[in-house]
């Protein structure tokens, strides 16, 4: 069976798009009313920077008692598949959001797109062009000397129309004519020096087959469609700030509804890349075993991994919402999913690296059921039965022959407490030929049953440990960050690949106390003293899979305390 994990942050800080809406539902602008959406183009799997944006449209739209629409960006049918929109749906749900009955798409409005495209020709605001992708970034000039004119800039409206009609009916090849927006050439704002508005694809449609072969690029689409559908607060990433005067003369020349576009600094992670497209590199050159590698930072993989939407939604409140872009470390998210599956998970005994201990007082064939409190931090969570016999497994680093006076663990004669069980004093050290230990022989106190001595004597430390007889093996995916390095792209396109981290998983056998097993996909707990794991959907009933989710040290909240 799986396990639910939710828990949800304390208190919502303040941010400026938080301060927007309410001052505009106070002053009853819009009616009072709060629609915002949330358009993913459907070209990959969504990631933790998605679902920045997520939690801030459809949390926003909560907040404020009004809706969130989910749209596709449907516009590019070369690079777009049913598989991501289906992904996507999926991935929204899991954070704990829902669309409801505004589910929608821009092919949805492809008939009126195209009838507004046809409003700018007349208007002459629109013309049809000639020049080739490379020939319209040579004429568009730099940010310090204008673009220079299309030949075609002038064409008269009623050539515009005809030859607009002729690419909607497929009657040129891709990239042979474009639709042009007619606006400034010597704007200092890239945008704005006549932007394409159609482009040819001759690609059928995930969504309407062959019935177009242009569609409309995104700067126009985004604006039209928000308008459309009534939106209010179009909160956008800061890359599109630039685009905002673009966005606003479509809906102006067009006399539709202003929406209006809000731009806020998106997520950017240590230790990872954002980009759908390095992402989908990683995934095309066997880097990862696919979008839901539980290394990735998409939400499947995320998922998978075992992170519960409750952190992701946490942190993102934790982290805010601002204007300036920055680096936010990836131990904050640890730490948010750390705070979660405390409070949450389940406590199991594992062990990594075993080194068979020998307790030479306890009768051969004997077994001992010990109670094991399920959960410190949830008393509702009740107990389980551990199995206890002469064989155990401990941590091979929980053993030191040569110990050093801070070094509370076992030791030859020193006596530790073995966790739910008893104290265990170690008497001797087995090795091999080679000098390696193999195995300890030890003696347990038999009058320390539960892990307290009746005479009142102190350990300094508690170790967990697993029956030998007992235990069940499960394969364990030791999960590192997926680049070795801070920034792994730093801008640079061509080297990104060159920062993975070679360590980046570790597989090895562990051994576990038999409670584990037949837990389904999803299900996470806490192996004791090592970390947070979650069974991986490879589990079958011949092997049990899985995935370490983080570890128990959490560097970031110490270093929080010091500062």
């Amino acid at each position: 069976m799986s396990n639910t994990i939710e828990s949800e942050p304390t208190g919502k800080a303040n941010h400026f798009i938080r301060q927007i809406i309410s001052d505009d539902v106070a002053a009853g602008k819009n009616g009072g009313n709060v629609v915002t959406r949330f358009p993913p183009e459907p070209n990959g799997y969504l990631h933790i920077g998605h679902a920045k944006a997520i939690c801030l449209s459809f949390g926003m739209a909560e907040e404020f008692g009004g809706h969130c629409h989910l749209r596709f960006d449907d516009t590019n049918p070369a690079k777009e598949d049913i598989e991501y929109v289906e992904a996507i749906q999926r991935d929204i749900k899991w954070l704990g959001f829902d669309w409801g009955e505004h589910l929608y798409h821009a092919s949805d409005y492809f008939d009126r797109f195209y009838e507004l495209a046809v409003e700018l020709i007349k208007m002459d605001k629109a013309y049809v062009c000639e020049l080739t992708p490379d020939q319209m970034r040579e004429y568009r000039g730099t940010p310090t000397e204008p673009a220079t004119a299309s030949p075609w800039r002038d064409r008269p409206v009623e050539e515009s129309l005809e030859l607009f009609k002729k690419m909607k009916n497929g009657e040129f090849a891709d990239g042979e004519r474009t639709l042009r927006a007619k606006i400034d050439l010597a704007s200092p704002n890239m945008h704005m020096r006549d932007p394409a508005v159609y482009r040819i694809r001759q690609a059928p449609h995930w969504r309407t087959g062959d019935q177009w072969c242009i569609y409309p690029m995104y700067d126009y689409a985004h604006c039209v469609s928000d308008s459309l559908e009534g939106i209010t607060h179009s909160l956008c990433s800061l890359e599109f700030e630039v685009h905002r005067p673009l966005y606003d003369w479509f809906l102006e020349t067009l006399d539709q509804f202003l929406s209006h576009q809000y731009e806020f600094a998106r997520l950017n992670l240590s230790y990872t890349v954002m980009s759908k497209r390095k992402l989908l590199n990683l995934v095309e050159e066997g880097d990862v075993s696919g979008w839901d590698d539980p290394r990735m930072p998409t939400l499947s993989g995320m998922r998978r991994r075992g992170i519960p939407p409750a952190a992701i939604r946490n942190f993102c409140e934790e982290i805010g919402v601002t204007k300036f872009n920055g680096m936010t470390d990836v131990a904050v998210l640890e730490y948010e999913t750390r705070q979660v599956l405390n409070k949450t998970c389940p406590r199991f005994m594992g062990v990594l690296d075993p080194l068979k201990v020998v307790i030479e007082n306890w009768e051969v064939g004997k077994t001992e059921m010990l109670d094991a409190v399920n959960n410190p931090e949830d008393p509702e969570a009740g107990t389980r039965q551990v199995p206890f016999g002469r064989e155990i497994y401990i941590e091979r680093a929980d053993f030191m022959e040569d110990a050093p006076k801070k070094f509370f663990r076992l030791a030859p004669g020193r006596e530790v407490r073995l966790r739910w069980a008893y104290f265990l004093k170690c008497e001797s050290v087995v090795k091999d030929e080679a000098g390696n230990i193999t195995e300890l022989r030890c003696a347990i106190d038999p009058e320390t049953r539960g892990g307290d001595a009746k005479d009142g004597r102190k350990v300094k430390a508690t170790i967990h440990w697993v029956s030998v007889e007992h235990a069940i093996e499960p394969e364990v995916r030791l999960y590192d960050r997926l680049f070795h390095v801070e920034k792994p792209d730093d801008g640079k396109d061509a080297d990104f690949r060159e920062h993975l981290n070679p360590n980046s998983i570790e597989v090895k056998t562990a051994y576990a106390e038999p409670a584990l097993a037949g837990h389904e996909a999803g299900y996470s707990f806490q192996f004791e003293r090592i970390g947070y794991f979650c069974v991986d959907p490879d589990t079958s009933s011949e092997k049990l899979v899985l995935n370490r989710t983080v570890a128990l040290r959490d560097n970031w909240a110490k270093a929080q305390k010091k500062s």
